[in-house]
């Protein structure tokens, strides 16, 4: 069996390696990929994530018998149901059910109609009544660009006066384009936060471990929201009655409140939530794989990825198992300066694997040698898993701290709300 993953960031890399893992699949295309993927196995097909119809093509081409959709902008972009159209397999959501993701809007709007838990909110496209209602709520409080804003459209306003700025920035500066012509204004939610994975198909789900991201670009939570700088999982201090509650309160929901919206829901579900005193709480939903959460969970599975993909495109009950001891850890390596201006071209450490695992999200060759260097803001991952969180740590940043990372830079405490649980 041949696949196709669509993307190319450590996500992507991490579910096409775990379906190269699995028996009778032979082949993994990534399109594009980066380069550190080829040093897996993984073959690279130089088509972009929008050039849908040269994607399809290919995939035909090379009997590719369904096809992994990574990131968000494609699936907003509809190209789940380009493949489906030409009468290709492909796990993801429809474009209209990923607005659970491309729209921050129509997401509250599923949430308040179907009783899901989420913060009270405003939606404004008027600058003017934007900043009236801030001033009235008070802060802290949280401003989101309506749509996909690479993460980074989201700021909590510890001020009015930051929340104003923030709208301005959105609504009249055009900070994010498109994306921020609406804001969608939100109480601040003051909990734990967690991320809650299902795979997906129509009123079928099946729950992945937990997992904390770690969204600040600088220890302690410091500096600007990014892509992700860490994560680990399960999050080892968090009950599994709130899982539970979780799931009854929040997927049941929203999954069935899809399907009655004519948008049944095929593919990750993403459940960004905040355990607050009332209970677990929405903060956001993604219509796919986290990253970097992605690369912390997906190595624990334990039973066949691919088979058990198979088994959901199909509606058949696939066995999906995890491992259920230990913590599994990443740590992100990114390029100075990111989530804003940076450099590339940074030479890249030697890849580890066995007991660490690298993954690549921003690497390419050097033009005249098989040296990697950095070609992104997120470069690359490392991964293992331990007993603990602690010793997670200790395998990670050792391994770090004999790498040379000049020009690149990496928070030093990723996973430390666990330990002090």
């Amino acid at each position: 069996m041949k696949l196709l993953v669509v993307g190319s960031g450590g996500r992507e890399h991490a579910i096409a390696k775990k379906l190269l893992e699995s028996q009778g699949v032979e082949q993994v295309f990534v399109a594009p990929g980066n380069d550190g993927m080829t040093l897996d196995g993984l073959d690279l097909v130089n088509i972009g994530i929008s050039e849908h119809s040269k994607l399809i093509e290919f995939a035909k081409e090379n009997d590719v018998a369904w096809s992994f959709i990574g990131p968000d902008d494609a699936l907003a972009a509809g190209i789940v149901d380009d493949f489906n159209q030409a009468g290709l397999k492909a796990f993801g959501p429809s474009r209209l059910a990923a607005e659970l993701e491309w729209s921050k809007d129509f997401a509250k709007e599923i949430m308040v109609k179907y009783g899901v838990p989420t913060a009270a909110y405003g939606t404004f496209s008027d600058f003017e009544e934007a900043k009236a209602y801030i001033e009235k709520q008070g802060a802290p409080i949280v401003v989101k660009a309506d749509g996909l804003a690479l993460g980074k459209g989201v700021v909590v306003a510890e001020t009015v006066e930051q929340a104003v700025e923030a709208a301005q920035e959105m609504l009249l500066d055009n900070k994010f384009g498109d994306s921020g012509a609406r804001v969608v204004i939100e109480e601040f939610l003051d909990g734990e936060e967690f991320s809650l994975f299902a795979f997906v198909n129509g009123d079928k789900f099946y729950i992945l471990p937990t997992a904390q991201d770690h969204k600040r670009a600088y220890d302690g939570d410091k500096g600007p929201n990014t892509g992700g700088m860490g994560a680990y999982a399960p999050v080892p201090h968090l009950p599994q009655s709130v899982v539970d509650q979780s799931v009854e309160t929040i997927i049941k929901l929203v999954l069935k409140g899809m399907i009655a919206e004519g948008r049944p829901y095929l593919g990750v579900l993403y459940a960004g939530l905040i355990l607050t005193t009332d209970g677990p709480k929405v903060i956001e939903f993604n219509s796919r794989f986290g990253d970097p959460e992605t690369q912390i969970i997906l190595p624990r599975l334990t039973s066949d990825f691919a088979q058990n993909i198979t088994d959901i495109l199909d509606k058949k009950e696939p066995t999906i198992t995890w491992l259920d001891e230990g913590v599994t850890l990443g740590v992100v390596v990114a390029s100075e300066g990111y989530p804003l201006d940076y450099e590339k071209g940074v030479e890249l450490p030697a890849k580890t694997d066995g007991d660490i695992i690298t993954y690549y999200a921003g690497a390419k060759f050097a033009e005249n040698s098989r040296a990697l260097l950095s070609n992104g803001g997120r470069v690359y991952m490392l991964v293992t898993t331990a007993d603990t969180v602690s010793a997670a740590q200790e395998k990670i940043y050792n391994q770090l701290k004999k790498q040379n990372t000049t020009g690149l830079f990496y928070r030093t405490d990723i996973g430390s709300k666990a330990v002090k649980n």
